[in-house]
C-alpha cells in the first residue's frame, strides 16, 4: 500500500464480508480493562511467558502493563509507516527515550555499555536526561562529522535528532551510519544509532531505511496532532522491541489505551495535516526572512545552504512545518513579539493543528546548561513556531504586527492573502 492508504487502514484489522456480515464496528473500540480473565490456569500462564520475553502479543493478555490491544493497534499502525519490524509505546516521548537508553546499557553477554555518543541540539529533555546521568548513562556530545572518532569498546548507543529541536539542524543519517559501522570493526560489537525524528514524522523521513536502527517519536506531537494526548513510541527491530516491552512492562511506562486511541486516530490525517502544515510554514519561514524586525530564520533549505539542499534530495522529503527565527533586540524584544501575538498560541509542545510559540531558552531547553546551549545554536533571543492549520494570511497578520509593534518598523501585510505555495 502506498503511505496514504497504510495511514488510514494500518492496524484496523481486515476488512471482508465476513467482517461485514457479523456487523463489527467500523471503527476499532476502546479497551480500558486492567485485567483480563482466564479459563485454565496453565493457558493463561504461557501467555504470561510469551509477554514476559517481549513478544507483541499472547493468546491473552493477562494485564494491562504487559499488553493492551487498542495500544497494539497504534503500535502495528506506526511500525508500517515507519518500515520496522515492530514498534513499542510508551506514556510518554521522554518515557520512550529514557527506555532506549536502558535498553542500550544493559548487559549483553555479560558486558555492560553505558556510554552514549550524542549529537546537540537535542530536545531539552533528552539533554538534561542524557548529561545528568540519571540513569547511569554516561553522554560525549560531538559534531556530526566526530560520532565514529568518539567511539568506545563501553559505547552502547549513538544518539541524534533530525531536524533537530529547535534549530532545525539537519544531520546527514547515513554518513552517521557509515562511521558507526567503521568503528564497530574497531571495538569488536555493533553499536545501536537511534534518531529522533518526532519534527520530520514518518511523512518526510525514515531513517531505518536510512540504515539507522532505533527511530524515536514523541507521539504527543505530529503523530497525534490535536494537542489532546501524551505518548511515545519507538519503531525498530524485532530484537529491540522485545527488550524494549521488556523494560516497559517492570518500568510501567504504558501508554493509556484511551491516549493509543487518540494516537491511532491521528495517523489516519497524519499526511494531510503534515503536507498543509508545511506550506503554510514555507510561506512565513520566506515572509519572516524579508522582514526587517527579524534577524534570522532557521528553516531547512531556505537559506540555499548546499548541504541542506543535497538532505532536502535525499534524506528528508520535504522541510516540515517548525521554523525558529531571531528578532533584532535581543531576549527582551523576542519575549516581547510573543506576548505581543494575538492568534498564535504562546505555549510549548509542537505539531499540532493550531500554531504555538515559545522560546527554548526559556521554557523547552531551560534545563539544559546555558553555555551548552548557546554552543548548540540555541540563544536567549530565539524563537520556536510551530506553524498549524490555520489561514497563512492570518498567521502572517499576526506575526508582521507583533513584530513591528515591538521594534517600531512599519507593518508589511497587506489584506489579501498569500499566494499558496505548491508542495
Amino acid at each position: 500500500m502506498r503511505f496514504e492508504t497504510m495511514a488510514v487502514r494500518a492496524g484496523r484489522g481486515p476488512v471482508d464480508d465476513d467482517h461485514r456480515e457479523r456487523g463489527e464496528p467500523h471503527v476499532p473500540g476502546i479497551d480500558l480493562s486492567t485485567t483480563y480473565g482466564f479459563r485454565t490456569s496453565s493457558a493463561v500462564a504461557d501467555s504470561m511467558d510469551a509477554l514476559l520475553e517481549g513478544d507483541f502479543e499472547a493468546p491473552n493478555a493477562v494485564y494491562a502493563r504487559l499488553h493492551n490491544p487498542t495500544v497494539a493497534r497504534f503500535e502495528e499502525a506506526l511500525a508500517g509507516l515507519e518500515g520496522a519490524e515492530g514498534a513499542v509505546a510508551f506514556a510518554t516521548g521522554m518515557a520512550a527515550i529514557t527506555a532506549v537508553l536502558m535498553a542500550a546499557g544493559a548487559p549483553a553477554e555479560g558486558v555492560r555499555r553505558p556510554h552514549v555518543v550524542a549529537v546537540r541540539p537535542v530536545y531539552g529533555g533528552t539533554d538534561h536526561l542524557l548529561t545528568s546521568g540519571l540513569i547511569g548513562s554516561e553522554v560525549v556530545w560531538v559534531a556530526p562529522d566526530e560520532v565514529g572518532d568518539a567511539v568506545r569498546p563501553d559505547t552502547g548507543l549513538v544518539f541524534l535528532e533530525t531536524p533537530a529541536n529547535p534549530t532545525l539542524t539537519m544531520v546527514d543519517v547515513r554518513d552517521v551510519i557509515r562511521q558507526v559501522r567503521t568503528a564497530e570493526v574497531m571495538v569488536g560489537h555493533d553499536v545501536p544509532v537511534a534518531v529522533d525524528s518526532t519534527f520530520a514524522t514518518p511523512v518526510l523521513q525514515n531513517p531505518i531505511a536510512l540504515g539507522a536502527d532505533i527511530v524515536v517519536h514523541s507521539a504527543t506531537k505530529f503523530l497525534g496532532g490535536h494537542g489532546d494526548a501524551m505518548g511515545g513510541v519507538v519503531a525498530t527491530s524485532d530484537r529491540w522491541a522485545r527488550l524494549l516491552r521488556q523494560i516497559r512492562m517492570v518500568t510501567g511506562g504504558i501508554l493509556h489505551p484511551l491516549a493509543g486511541y487518540l494516537l491511532h486516530r491521528g495517523l489516519q490525517t497524519l499526511p494531510l495535516r503534515v503536507r498543509a502544515q508545511q506550506e503554510n510554514a514555507r510561506s512565513l519561514a520566506q515572509k519572516l526572512s524579508e522582514h526587517p524586525a527579524v534577524l534570522s530564520v532557521h528553516y531547512p533549505g531556505l537559506s540555499g545552504d548546499a548541504e541542506e539542499q543535497r538532505l532536502l534530495a535525499t534524506q528528508q522529503r520535504g522541510p516540515g512545518s517548525i521554523l525558529a527565527f531571531r528578532v533584532r533586540g535581543g531576549a527582551e524584544a523576542a519575549r516581547k513579539v510573543v506576548e505581543s501575538l494575538d492568534l498564535i498560541t504562546r505555549a510549548v509542545s509542537l505539531g499540532s493543528v493550531d500554531s504555538l510559540i515559545q522560546a527554548p531558552a526559556l521554557l523547552t531547553h531551560r534545563v539544559v546548561d546555558e553555555q551548552d546551549r548557546e554552543s548548540s545554536g540555541v540563544p536567549a533571543d530565539l524563537l520556536r513556531l510551530s506553524v498549524g492549520l490555520e489561514s497563512a494570511a492570518d498567521l502572517w497578520a499576526d506575526l508582521d504586527r507583533a513584530l513591528s509593534r515591538t521594534l517600531d518598523v512599519e507593518a508589511t501585510h497587506r489584506v489579501e492573502p498569500l499566494v499558496s505555495l505548491a508542495l
